[in-house]
C-alpha cells in the first residue's frame, strides 16, 4: 500500500484572499515504511511575503524570486501523489491550498475522502491534550530538534515518523513484509527462518515414549496419531 506524507508552506491562511502555496514536501511510504523517494519543490507565490508568514517558514521574496510557478510544477505534483492516501497534519488547511492551485490550472483536484488528517487521529487518541506536531514529538519520543523553523520537507519526514506511532509502532510488521528496494524498486521478498541443519533431538525420555506408545496401542489401530 502506498502512502504519501505530505506538508505545505503559504504566504497566510487564505487562498481566496490571495495567499498562495510557496513550498512542497512529500515522503513516499510502501506498506508503512519509507522507501527514500520524496517530491520538494520551492515554489515562487507571484506576491510579496507578509511578514507573520516569513517568520514561520524564513521563505523570502529574494529566495523565492526565481524558483517555478505552481503552474509549473501542478502536473508534476499530481504525477507524484498519483491516488495514493494523502497522509496530512491538518488536511483541510494542505487541501484547501493545493486545490485552489490546481483549480486556477484547471487540473484535476485532489478529493477530500484522499486526504488522512493526523491531527484528527490525534486528538481522536489523546483527547484534551495537544496535538500539534511538536506536541507529538514530545509525546512519543521523536527528536525534531532541528525543526526551527517550518519546512515542508523536513515536517513530512517527522510526520512520517508520528504517522506510524499513532497507527501502532514505528515498524508495525516488524520489517518482516516484503517492501521495495530502495534503488531497483523492485520488490525484496520477506525474510524468513531457515530450517534447522540438523533437528533438535527429542526431549521425551525412553520411558516416557514407551509409556505414549503403550496408551495408543490401548486406543485402537484407527487412531489418528498411529497413521502416517
Amino acid at each position: 500500500m502506498r502512502e504519501i506524507v505530505l506538508d505545505t508552506e503559504t504566504t497566510g491562511f487564505d487562498p481566496e484572499s490571495g495567499d498562495r502555496i510557496v513550498e512542497i514536501g512529500a515522503v513516499e511510504l510502501m506498506g508503512h515504511m519509507a522507501t527514500g523517494e520524496t517530491y520538494h519543490v520551492y515554489i515562487n507565490p507571484e506576491r510579496y511575503m507578509p511578514d507573520e508568514a516569513f517568520q514561520v517558514h524564513g521563505l523570502g521574496d529574494e529566495f523565492l524570486a526565481d524558483k517555478p510557478k505552481f503552474a509549473e510544477i501542478g502536473q508534476s505534483f499530481l504525477d507524484f501523489i498519483g491516488d495514493s492516501k494523502l497522509i496530512i497534519h491538518n488536511a483541510a488547511f494542505d487541501v484547501k491550498f493545493l486545490n485552489a492551485e490546481l483549480k486556477w490550472m484547471n487540473l484535476p483536484q485532489i478529493p477530500w475522502e484522499q486526504a488522512i488528517d493526523t491531527l484528527a487521529i490525534a486528538r481522536k487518541r489523546f483527547p484534551g491534550s495537544p496535538a500539534s506536531l511538536d506536541a507529538l514529538c514530545r509525546r512519543f519520543g521523536i527528536d525534531n530538534s532541528s525543526r526551527t523553523l517550518h519546512g515542508a520537507l523536513l515536517d513530512s519526514e517527522i510526520l512520517a515518523e508520528v504517522y506510524l506511532e499513532l497507527i501502532g509502532g514505528r515498524q508495525p510488521d516488524f520489517a518482516l513484509s516484503s517492501a521495495p528496494d530502495q534503488k531497483s524498486g523492485t520488490v525484496v521478498e520477506a525474510w524468513k527462518p531457515k530450517p534447522r541443519p540438523t533437528p533438535l533431538p527429542s526431549r521425551l525420555s525412553e520411558e516416557e515414549a514407551a509409556a505414549h506408545a503403550e496408551f495408543l496401542g490401548q486406543l485402537g489401530d484407527d487412531v489418528l496419531w498411529s497413521k502416517t
